[in-house]
Formats: C-alpha cells, sequence, structure tokens
C-alpha cells in the first residue's frame, strides 16, 4: 500500500478536503507502518500536481524524521537527502518550498552540514546566485537550517557574516530576503565569536537600512525581524554599543511613526526600553535621554482615535492589571526603566519640563500623560521624590481628582496609588489630608462605573495599606463602607474589591480590627463555600484577605479559626482546579503556619503535594506552533513494543524532545507564574514554622525548588532562592531544638549546597531585584546559622568578595565590566539599593566568626562603605554608610577579639561618624550617633582619650536638635559610653541631660539601652540617680505595659522601679503623686508585682 505512489496521494487528498477522512486516516497510519512510506512519500512530493499535497507530504515527512530518524534505513536516509534539495530546486509553490525547508531543518539535526555537502553546495549556488527569486529562496533554507542547529554552521560563520553584508546591501528591493537573512542572523547571534564581533558589528547600520526597506513591505515581518535587537542585547551587547545613537534614532523614528500598526510600534519601545536597562550610563553618556523623552512623551499623551478610549479607560477594564499592548503603556514603561535605571537628577532634569507642560495642558489627555508620567516615577525614583518633590506632586495629584475628566481623575488615582506603595513612610504623613479626600471621593462614586471604582479602590488600598495606628479614626467609616459593600453590592466586582480593601485595612489596623472581625470571617466563608464559577475571582480574593488576617488580627483571636482555615483551602483545591485559587491556598497555609503551625501538620502530605505539583506543572505553558498540525494524529501510536523496548531510552532523549523548529514561539499565562512563585514563598515559610514536622518532606521540596533556579521568569527564580535560604534556616533550627548528629549533617549538606549557589548567583544573575532576594536570603542564613555557615575552608572569603563585587560594581546585573566612565556620586536609587542589600552582610559576617578571622575582610570591604559618606553622595548613600559603619561596630561588641579590632578601626572611623553627626539630613545624623555609641561600647577603654570630644559633639548636639529619633539614639550613644567606661564620664553633668530628654519616643528598641544603664547607674552612684528619680519614674510609666517595648526591658525597669518604692519611699511618693491617676496606676501596678 505505502508504496503505491496514487493511493497516497488520494488518502492525502480526502484527509485535505475532509471526504471520507476518517477512514483516509486509518488507512494512512497502517500505511505508516511500512518502512517504504519514506520512499512513496518522497514520491508523492516531488510528483504530486497539487500543491497542497506536495505540501502535506513533506509534512508528514518532517514528522517522520524528527521522530524516528534512527529507525530510518541508512538507504532511505541517503535517498531522501538527495530528493529534498531536488524538490526543493523545482518547487515553485512558496507555501511546498517553507515545509521542505523546514523538512531540511529537521534533517539538519540529526544529520550535520558537514555529513550533507549537497546541503551546502546548494546554499552556496543559490544565495550567491545573481537571479533574485534563486537568492530568495536559497535564503529561506538558509535561514531555516540554520535556525534548527545554529552551532554546526560555526566553521562557516565568517562567510556567512560576508553574504549577509552583501545581501542587506543589495536585496534592499526583495523585502524577503532581507527577512531571511536578519533571521540568520538572529539565530546565530548567541554563537557568535571574538573573531567575528567586528564583521557583525559592521552590520548594524546596514541592517537598520534593511528593517526600514522592510518596514515599507511587511510590518509583521519588519517586527519579527527588529528581534535580532533583543537577540543581540541578551547575548552579545557590545556588538550594539558603538552603534547605540542609530540604534535608538531608528526606534524612535519607528515609535513615533502613528501610521505605523501598534505591535511594530510596540516593538520599538520596548527595545528603546531594554537598551535602557542593560546601558543606561551609554544612553546618558551620549546625550539620548532627551531625543528619547522628547520621542516618547507625544506618544504618552496622544489622544485615542475619536469615537475610541484607552484600553485602561474603558468602563469594562477588569481593573486586573493585565497591561494593554499599546504604545501608550509602552512608552510608559520606557519611563519607569529609566526611573529604575538612571540618576534622578539626571533624569528630573529633562523630564520634568515636558511632564509640568502636559500637566498644565488645556488637553485631558496630555494632562493623563503627564499624571502616568509621575505615577511610573515613584518606584525607581522614591528617595528623591520623598525628599526633594513629595509635597508639590502630591499637591498635582490630589487636584487632579477634581479634574472635570474622568480619564484625568483616573490618572491621578493611580499615581495617588503608585505614590502610596513606592514614598513611604514620608506619604503617610499626609493621612490628614489625603483620606478625608478620598473617603469624599468614594462616596461620590457612580457603583456602575466599576472601572472607575476599581482604580479609586486601588489608591485608597494602597494608601491606608501603611498607615498603622494612623487609620484608627477612619476605622467606623471604612468598615461600614466595606461591610456594606459585602452584603449589598449588586457587582461581585464590587463585592471583590471591598474584600480586598479589608485585607489593606488590617494591614494597618492590625488588633484594632478585632471589633469588626466576626461579621469579616462570616461574609469570608460564605465567599469560599460557594461552588459556582463566577465566584472565583471573589473567593481567590477571599483566600488573600483571610492569609491577611492570620498575620495580623492576634494569634489568640484567629488561632481557634486555623485548623477549619487550612480544610477550607484543602476543599477548595481538591475541588476546583484553577492556579489563580491554588497560589491564594498556599499563601493561607503559610499564614496559617506564623500563627498556628500545629494545625499544619496532619495535613503537610496534603499540602507539599499539592504544591510541588505546581512547581513541577507545565500547564500555562503554551507553544504556538507554526502550522496547522492536520497529520499529527498518523504518527501518535505507530510504535511497537519492541521498538520501544529496543531503543526507548534514544527515543526518549532525543528523538521526543519538542522540536523547537517547529514553534514560532512560547507563552506562560501569569497565573501559573504566579503558582509556582507562591509555592516557593510557601513552602520554604512552612518548612521554617513547622519545624520538626517538616523534616520528611523537606528533601523533596528542596529539590523541586532548587530546579526552580534557572526558571525563565524572574519573580519565580527569586522565591526560589529566598526559599533556600528559608529551608537552611529551619534545619538549623531543627539542629537546634534537637541537636543530633544525623541533623547537624543535614543543616551542613544544605548549607554546602545552598551557600555557593548564592553566592555565584549573585555574580551571574541578570536580574537585579533577584539579586538582592539573593543577598537578603545569604544574610539570613549566615544570621540565623551564624559560624556553622561558614565553617568550610573559603566560604567566609567567597561570600566577602561576593558583598566587594556588588559594592564595586563588577556583577553582571550592574553592567559589571562595562566600558563607561563611572561617575561614582550619581546612580540609580535602584543600583544604591542592591548596594545597600550587600553592604547588610558586612555586619552579619562581623558577628559570625571572631574578629581577627574577619578583620582581613573588614579591611578590604570598609573603605567602600566609608566612600559613600562623603557630602557630595546622595542622603540614602550618606545614611546607609555610617548606618553599616554602625552596624558593624555593634556586631563587634559580641563577637571574640572585638574590642581589640574595633579600637584598630577606631582612627579610621570616628572623622567619618564625627562628620555624620553635623550632617544636615537627620537620618544621616541618627545613624552617625548610633554608630559613635556602638564604638564607644565595642572599643570600651581603648578609645577612652577620644571620649571627651566625643562628649563635646554630642553636647552640642544635644543643644540644638529637634529630631526625636537622633535624640532618642544620643540618649542611647550617652548610655553606651557610660556602661563601657563609666569611671571617665563626668556622670553629674550627663546624667541630668540624658534624663531630661526622656522618654524615649520615636526609636523605643533603644529604652533597653537607656534603662539597663540606668539601673547599673543605681548600683554604682545611687544618689546621682535618686535626685533625677521625679522624671526617671514619670518616664517609666510611658514604658511600663507598652506593647512597642519587650518584656526584659520592661523587667528591668520594673525592678528599679520597686527598688525606689522600697528604698527611697519618701521621694518615690512625692514623685508618684505628682503625675496624673492614669500614669499612677501604671506605677502601682508595676510595684504590686512579685
Amino acid at each position: 500500500m505505502a508504496s503505491d505512489c496514487t493511493s497516497l496521494a488520494i488518502l492525502i487528498r480526502e484527509i485535505i478536503v475532509n471526504e471520507a477522512a476518517e477512514n483516509a486516516t486509518a488507512q494512512l497510519k497502517l500505511a505508516f507502518k511500512d518502512p517504504a512510506i519514506i520512499p512513496a512519500l518522497c514520491a508523492v512530493m516531488t510528483t504530486s500536481q497539487n500543491h497542497q499535497i506536495r505540501q502535506s507530504a513533506a509534512v508528514m515527512l518532517r514528522m517522520r524524521v524528527k521522530k524516528h530518524w534512527k529507525k530510518i534505513s541508512p538507504d532511505h536516509r541517503e535517498s531522501l537527502k538527495v530528493v529534498v534539495l531536488q524538490a526543493f530546486t523545482q518547487e515553485s509553490d512558496h507555501t511546498v518550498r517553507h515545509s521542505l525547508s523546514q523538512l531540511s531543518a529537521v534533517m539538519v539535526k540529526h544529520e550535520t552540514p558537514d555529513r550533507w555537502p549537497a546541503l551546502l553546495e546548494l546554499l552556496n549556488q543559490s544565495t550567491k546566485s545573481n537571479n533574485p527569486q534563486d537568492r530568495q529562496v536559497g535564503l529561506l533554507l538558509l535561514s531555516k537550517v540554520v535556525e534548527s542547529n545554529p552551532e554546526p554552521f560555526k566553521p562557516h560563520y565568517h562567510q556567512l557574516l560576508q553574504l549577509f553584508g552583501d545581501v542587506l546591501q543589495q536585496d534592499l528591493e526583495n523585502p524577503a530576503c532581507l527577512y531571511y537573512c536578519i533571521l540568520t542572523l538572529t539565530a546565530i547571534t548567541a554563537y557568535v565569536g571574538s573573531e567575528e564581533m567586528n564583521l557583525m558589528r559592521s552590520l548594524i547600520p546596514k541592517m537598520i537600512i534593511a528593517l526600514k526597506h522592510l518596514i515599507k513591505a511587511d510590518q509583521d515581518q519588519a517586527s519579527e525581524a527588529m528581534e535580532i535587537f533583543d537577540e543581540l542585547m541578551e547575548s552579545e551587547v557590545s556588538i550594539i554599543v558603538p552603534h547605540i545613537v542609530e540604534i535608538v534614532h531608528f526606534c524612535l523614528e519607528v515609535s513615533t511613526d502613528t501610521t505605523l500598526s501598534d505591535s511594530l510600534r510596540v516593538k520599538a519601545l520596548s527595545c528603546i526600553a531594554f537598551l535602557i536597562r542593560l546601558k543606561s550610563k551609554t544612553v546618558l553618556k551620549h546625550k539620548l535621554l532627551s531625543p528619547i523623552l522628547q520621542g516618547i512623551f507625544p506618544v504618552l499623551s496622544a489622544a485615542p482615535p475619536p469615537g475610541e478610549e484607552d484600553p485602561e479607560d474603558d468602563e469594562n477594564d477588569s481593573g486586573d492589571g493585565s497591561d494593554s499592548e499599546s504604545p501608550k503603556h509602552y512608552a510608559a514603561q520606557v519611563i519607569d526603566t529609566m526611573a529604575l535605571h538612571m540618576p534622578p537628577e539626571k533624569l528630573f532634569q529633562q523630564l520634568m519640563p515636558l511632564a509640568q507642560a502636559c500637566l498644565s495642558s488645556g488637553n485631558p489627555y496630555e494632562r493623563k500623560g503627564g499624571l502616568m508620567c509621575l505615577a511610573v516615577l515613584a518606584e525607581g525614583c522614591a528617595d528623591h521624590i520623598r525628599t526633594k518633590l513629595l509635597s508639590s506632586m502630591l499637591q498635582t495629584v490630589c487636584q487632579s481628582l477634581s479634574d472635570s475628566n474622568q480619564v484625568v481623575r483616573s490618572a491621578g488615582l493611580f499615581a495617588l496609588g503608585q505614590f502610596s506603595e513606592h514614598l513611604q513612610p514620608e506619604v503617610s504623613k499626609y493621612c490628614s489630608e489625603l483620606m478625608p479626600l478620598l473617603l469624599g471621593y468614594m462616596s461620590c462614586l457612580n457603583q456602575a462605573k466599576v472601572g472607575h471604582v476599581t482604580k479609586a479602590f486601588y489608591a485608597l488600598e494602597n494608601f491606608m495599606e501603611n498607615l498603622g495606628e494612623e487609620i484608627a479614626p477612619y476605622l467606623p467609616t471604612l468598615m461600614e463602607t466595606m461591610l456594606s459593600a459585602l452584603h449589598n453590592a449588586e457587582e461581585l466586582k464590587i463585592k471583590e474589591l471591598a474584600v480586598s480593601a479589608i485585607g489593606a485595612i488590617a494591614n494597618a489596623a492590625k488588633e484594632l480590627l478585632v471589633p469588626y472581625f466576626p461579621p469579616v470571617i462570616e461574609s469570608l466563608k460564605g465567599f469560599l463555600t460557594a461552588t459556582t464559577e463566577e465566584m472565583r475571582a471573589l473567593q481567590t480574593q477571599a483566600l488573600d484577605t483571610l492569609s491577611v488576617l492570620a498575620r495580623t488580627i492576634g494569634k489568640d483571636v484567629f488561632g481557634p479559626l486555623a485548623a477549619e482555615c487550612v480544610q477550607l483551602g484543602l476543599n477548595l483545591s481538591n475541588t476546583i482546579d484553577d492556579p489563580d485559587l491554588r497560589r491564594c491556598t498556599y499563601s493561607l497555609y503559610s499564614a496559617v503556619s506564623t500563627v498556628s503551625p500545629d494545625c499544619l501538620t496532619p495535613h503537610l502530605d496534603s499540602i507539599t503535594t499539592v504544591m510541588l505539583m505546581g512547581l513541577k506543572s507545565t500547564e500555562g505553558v503554551t507553544t504556538h506552533l507554526e502550522e496547522d498540525k492536520t497529520f499529527v494524529l498518523l504518527d501518535e501510536d505507530d510504535d511497537d513494543d519492541d521498538e520501544i523496548e529496543k531503543d526507548g531510552d534514544a527515543i526518549l532523549t532525543d528523538e521526543e524532545q519538542i522540536d523547537l523548529h517547529d514553534i514560532a514561539g512560547f507563552s506562560v499565562e501569569n497565573a501559573f507564574i504566579d503558582e509556582k512563585e507562591d509555592a516557593c514563598d510557601a513552602l520554604g515559610e512552612i518548612a521554617f514554622n513547622t519545624g520538626a514536622a517538616f523534616q520528611p518532606y523537606l528533601e523533596t521540596c528542596f529539590q523541586q525548588v532548587y530546579d526552580m533556579k534557572e526558571f525563565p521568569h524572574e519573580d519565580v527564580r527569586r522565591a526560589a532562592f529566598g526559599a533556600m535560604g528559608q529551608f537552611c534556616r529551619a534545619q538549623h533550627k531543627v539542629w537546634k531544638e534537637t541537636p543530633s548528629e544525623a541533623n547537624h549533617q543535614a543543616m551542613h549538606k544544605l548549607l554546602d549546597v545552598v551557600l555557593p549557589c548564592l553566592v555565584e548567583t549573585v555574580r551571574s544573575e541578570r536580574e537585579r531585584h533577584v539579586v538582592m532576594s539573593v543577598l537578603e536570603a545569604m544574610n539570613g542564613v549566615v544570621k540565623a546559622c551564624q559560624g556553622e555557615a561558614l565553617q568550610q575552608p573559603g566560604r567566609l572569603q567567597d561570600i566577602s568578595h561576593a558583598i566587594r563585587d556588588v559594592l564595586k560594581k563588577k556583577t553582571v546585573c550592574q553592567d559589571g565590566g562595562g566600558d563607561e566612565a563611572e561617575d561614582e556620586d550619581q546612580q540609580a536609587e535602584y543600583d544604591a539599593m542592591l548596594q545597600e542589600f550587600a553592604g547588610e552582610g558586612i555586619p552579619v559576617l562581623a558577628s559570625a566568626v571572631p574578629a581577627d578571622v574577619f578583620l582581613p575582610y573588614l579591611n578590604d570591604l570598609l573603605p567602600l562603605i566609608m566612600s559613600k559618606a562623603k557630602a557630595s553622595c546622595t542622603v540614602a548613600d550618606r545614611s546607609f554608610s555610617v548606618g553599616t559603619l554602625g552596624e558593624v561596630l555593634q556586631s563587634l561588641v559580641t563577637v571574640s577579639g572585638g574590642r581589640a579590632v574595633a579600637g584598630r578601626l577606631a582612627n579610621r572611623l570616628l572623622p567619618v561618624l564625627v562628620a555624620g553627626v553635623r550632617d544636615s539630613n537627620s537620618e544621616v545624623r541618627n545613624n552617625s550617633v548610633f554608630g559613635l555609641g556602638a564604638l564607644a561600647e565595642a572599643a570600651g577603654p581603648v578609645i577612652v582619650s577620644d571620649f571627651p570630644m566625643m562628649l563635646s559633639v554630642f553636647s552640642n548636639l544635644l543643644s540644638k536638635e529637634d529630631d526625636r529619633r537622633v535624640i532618642d539614639n544620643l540618649c542611647a550613644a550617652l548610655c553606651r559610653m557610660i556602661t563601657s567606661n563609666v569611671e571617665v564620664i563626668p556622670l553629674e553633668q550627663v546624667v541630668p541631660a540624658l534624663v531630661a530628654r526622656l522618654p524615649l519616643e520615636e526609636d523605643l528598641e533603644e529604652n533597653k539601652t537607656v534603662y539597663s544603664c540606668l539601673a547599673m547607674l543605681y548600683t554604682h552612684s545611687p544618689g546621682l540617680i535618686v535626685s533625677q528619680m521625679k522624671t526617671i519614674v514619670a518616664a517609666a510609666t510611658h514604658v511600663l505595659g507598652s506593647k512597642d517595648v519587650d518584656t526584659e526591658t520592661q523587667n528591668h525597669l520594673g525592678l528599679l522601679i520597686r527598688n525606689f518604692a522600697q528604698q527611697h519611699s519618701a521621694e518615690f511618693q512625692a514623685a508618684v503623686t505628682s503625675l496624673p491617676a492614669e500614669q499612677q496606676a501604671v506605677l502601682s501596678a508595676a510595684i504590686s508585682v512579685s
């Protein structure tokens, strides 16, 4: 049957036109069992008069070759190589040629070009032909075979690049040639060696001209061809750096041309954003910031076509944050990228005049553009805005909420939400102005306009979430509004928004929410037990809010419900297959583990099974196939068992893989990415909180999480590294609780895998925020495990050097090894933040090993930290610098040999810290005062000769300082000096000045330092302390019984007060009677404690 070419062609035709297709498919399946199917299909492919049949034969052959190459006889292989090239040269139909080139590409995967000289010869002849049609066909074949297997063509790269140079110059009137040429270039980019770099570099100007011609001919092909820039930036950015000016101007030309398709303009804008992300310093050096801004502002503020709206202003907008693929959205993203990757001073100088012009325009879409611009600056330039521009920018945004145009009001709400998220804590200080404004705005909303209501909720929620106790006066109004929406709103979306807002309120109010807890929990349970599809989004939100309540409302209130909540989560994930819902159950289990870990223990088996399935799953990953898979069923089950037995391994590893050649691209649904991210986060936290109960699952969970470290999406990688750190801490905790040799070995086994992995990732990871999380995880592991984490030879050095590399900007995510001149004092805020994460590791290391062991590395790191204390540095840098020095000194207080090392460092650190005390910024002063106190405590007698100078500095500051946090830290620093060397302090002058500044108001943690010092002084100089009793007793009433002060401090203070009452009853009684009744009651309670 299979050898009958005519019959085979008839069967293929019947499938194509869907006549008796079922019978034809069954007969073809039988035919596929016969090895002679190969020559038969070859005959159809070369002789049929019907181009669809020829194409189908080529597709079937490709499927056969792809899956079963090893089973095709050598003779058939050789004849196939001849026939496919013969068919290709004689074929006139483009679709058939396309399928033949794909067949050739699959064959090249098995039969490398060197073993198929005829292919190379055909490529050589056709691509150099004088006939444009031949060149086009040859370049089509070349693009497909090279794309399928770029590496074996490496010996020919030089020749290929020369060819492409000619094509890009000579074939400007043949767009298909340009298209195939650029696709092939894209395929080889990642494999180009240093010897081809210059040649590749020289093609860039030609490529830009070719793309301009291609845009005129076919915008979709041009958009695909522009992927070359992404590929170059991903794999070999140095090729394009010399041509960055031409590339940026080309992309601006495309992105600002409103006659072009949105997708092409978006491609150009995303290319600009990518360039800024990778090479912001080069962009600035070539003075490209101004032209980029001049180009994108009209895009950002453009009005939509008449009768249309921007997608985000559509009333049917779901408000789920799904980004529109519009040029306007990507223009905002370019500004967002600038904010994240450029020094704010340089950016604002060029950008603010353009933004101001938009904001004062009579055109509502220009006003909207100005507000969108302010909104996207908030994350990347937070420090700059908080310290210099917050009041004026906030005023602009608030005024926009009374704009006559809803489009502008919506943008204002978005900007306010962004400010609330990124400009903390300063933005919360405007609570008394903003809360009434937002509540008033909410009360006037038309509930039917769900899209706009969603934006108002977004602004309110983000602002409320960070208010803390400041929310109290607004709580009754807020909860009345939200509970009313839960019970009465007709739209499910409004109920969902109210449930989300209750989560934000809980984050701020914490136990203040207890009176409202019963009605809230009843509503949530009602939503979570519903089974209809339309309730899904509301259920997801209800789970999220339940998780927030578990963490905030207090163990006593939530504890009794913990087991029921776990069961609710399990019931939902057992009955509903939805990644968003599963993700929220993971967060719920994680939250419950912080309140009542025992409730999880019986269910750990089920919980970990579901999470591991979520991590392993490829669900949600869609492969976009290039052509119709009509014939895919033919090849499904044509293996008999013997064949599978015989070379099953080979089939699985080599032949059953997804053929990337068939795939035009991948897309992954966000919900499945979010599920993997939340599964990692939750597994880490649950492992830590459930301790020994998690041990049976730790190894399997760790392995699966460890496998996610290479996941394409950076948020999943970030979560995986965080969880790996949590697993180490969990294993350390188990060993501490049960110090067996087996637990000790298990901990070191984990540490030996995780810490080297984290160190390597700091250097090699491209995404800055992933590296921040890795540094945070590393610091967390060392802080928890202390010296145990650093036992392996070289481990301390490896971590110290990783920190040093970040501080020197030598890592991949900092564009390490770039050729731009550094402007040390100006950098993007997120670059500074990355260095802060690294710097936080220095005091952690200092507290984990003996001081003399760490000293060589500390000497290496300190100059890098101290260099950021210069007056020309930003406030954030100066604060970080002196803050880190203080933390390092405090670490030296507790470690072996710390006093000697602190003494040796004193001469270098004193000038920096003293200069910091005189800084114009209160945060820098605060950290410097803390650092001087820590130096006195750590070095003690070694620096006693410097005490008079330090006291003089403190005295000067105390006389004029009005920032309460600085004053609190001054009190603590004086106490550290007294405690470390009481004999050299002029107590008669110092103690009254210190006591007069009590109680502490801002930095309540320092109560411990202050009152332990006063207790020591009561023993050392009782008369002096008794003389200050009235002030000390009054201050004590603010500390005793306060939930913000630790139990140990309260116990020390209680003992001091009881000593006063028993040993100096008259003075004590006089001090008490001068106080209000409420404070007297606090003291009575303290005295009555036995």
